[in-house]
């Protein structure tokens, strides 16, 4: 192991699956505040050298924290240094995939929402999108769009499983709710949106179908809207604007299209949506879609090895007290990116035990504040096509002193 010049980067020559990195989870690095660390690694792959930023941070450091950082609503996108500014975050990393185009359906704009489940300070925000319906990567056997990665009560990071839990009570009968301010429902499903959703048009909750994206949207819809437990509105079509906040509107297509139009203005309606762990790890604090392609120490079946491409990850160690937040630099002649086997690889040997893939590409963005200059959060890693694109979540880290949880 060397270190490159004058930038503090380490190079580390590494032919995945076979040749081990060594210490470089014990290099040293610029210290960002107490228990966090960022370097660059330059780190040789069969597809070329790519540039690695790392943020590595120690849960155990008092008064240390990470939580969720979002946009104003779900459907809602904001630049990360623009996120981790607004809250005092020391450092971040960029988060889920999302619904960034929408090519499919003419007249019908993408709502910019996330794929995965979020939780925010133990309370849903929005539950997974279907399958068939995701934007970004193709999960690996054993995957589920309802996988995040998130801190429990106990102060560990770990990753889990949030499924939507609930139902739709009202005078038509007793149905599930499929849907949690999400831009994609089940066929036959209702969903909810409430006030976390934003002012996003809600017709894209009723296009494509269980099987693709591509599909048309629904000919059989209809919207109502309960105030405080009761029906004030429903009309055939999904609408836009904002929810108010002792408000829910309900949307559902076919068979569901068919259970609320039984529904009349007046009728009560019960709901109580809620986000259940089905790996059973005990009560999240916060979470965010990422789907785990590194478990045990070793790289799940399944993961490309091919196609190299900037991207971004959180990965997990000493049992849920470090944690590992990862970047490339974007396309640009000067990194070659990672495969995602090799990520996965490259995250093991870094000293995780878990690791979990996040949005790539012109997404992949790490920032920390530089202590000797203005002490604000700044772009570390070089971004794919040279500005920052605006997310709707991230991992925020915060120090005492520096920044505030759980805004």
């Amino acid at each position: 192991m060397r270190r490159a010049g004058t930038t503090g980067a380490v190079a580390l020559a590494v032919l995945f699956g076979l040749v081990p990195v060594g210490s470089a989870g014990a290099e040293a690095g610029e210290p960002v505040a107490p228990g966090v660390v960022y370097r660059q690694l330059a780190v040789a792959t069969p597809q070329g050298t790519a540039r690695v930023h790392l943020l590595t941070v120690d849960l155990a450091q008092p008064g240390l924290s990470v939580d969720l950082l979002h946009a104003d609503a779900v459907a809602a996108r904001a630049p990360l240094t623009r996120l981790a500014g607004e809250r005092g975050a020391v450092a971040a990393v960029n988060g889920d995939f999302f619904h960034l185009s929408e090519l499919q359906h003419p007249g019908v704009a993408a709502t910019g929402a996330a794929v995965g489940p979020e939780l925010a300070a133990g309370r849903p925000l929005k539950a997974a999108v279907p399958s068939a319906q995701r934007f970004g990567w193709a999960l690996p056997g054993g995957a589920a769009v309802e996988d995040v990665v998130g801190v429990g009560l106990d102060g560990r990071a770990r990753f889990g499983r949030l499924a939507l839990a609930g139902t739709v009570r009202s005078p038509a009968g007793a149905v599930p709710l499929e849907g949690l301010n999400q831009y994609a429902l089940p066929v036959g499903g209702v969903g909810a949106f409430t006030a976390d959703w934003g002012a996003a048009s809600r017709a894209r909750a009723v296009c494509g179908s269980d099987v693709s994206r591509a599909a048309p949207c629904s000919g059989e819809t209809r919207e109502v809207t309960v105030r405080r437990g009761r029906v004030t509105a429903t009309v055939p079509e999904p609408g836009e604007g904002r929810v108010a906040a002792d408000s829910v509107v309900l949307v559902g297509r076919e068979a569901g299209a068919r259970y609320l139009s039984g529904l009349r203005v007046g009728d009560p309606v019960q709901l109580a949506p809620h986000l259940l762990d089905a790996g059973g790890g005990g009560l999240l604090r916060w979470a965010l879609g990422s789907s785990v392609i590194l478990a045990g120490g070793r790289p799940v079946d399944g993961l490309n090895a091919s196609v190299a491409e900037p991207r971004s990850c959180v990965g997990i160690g000493a049992s849920g007290r470090r944690l590992y937040l990862l970047a490339t630099d974007g396309r640009g002649g000067e990194s070659a990116g990672l495969t995602v086997r090799g990520l996965a690889v490259l995250m093991g040997e870094l000293g995780a035990e878990s690791a979990g893939q996040l949005d790539g590409g012109g997404s992949a963005t790490l920032v920390a504040r530089d202590v000797a200059a203005s002490g604000r959060p700044a772009v570390r890693n070089r971004l794919d096509g040279g500005a920052e694109r605006a997310v709707p979540n991230g991992i925020g880290v915060f120090s005492p002193g520096a920044g505030r949880p759980g805004g």
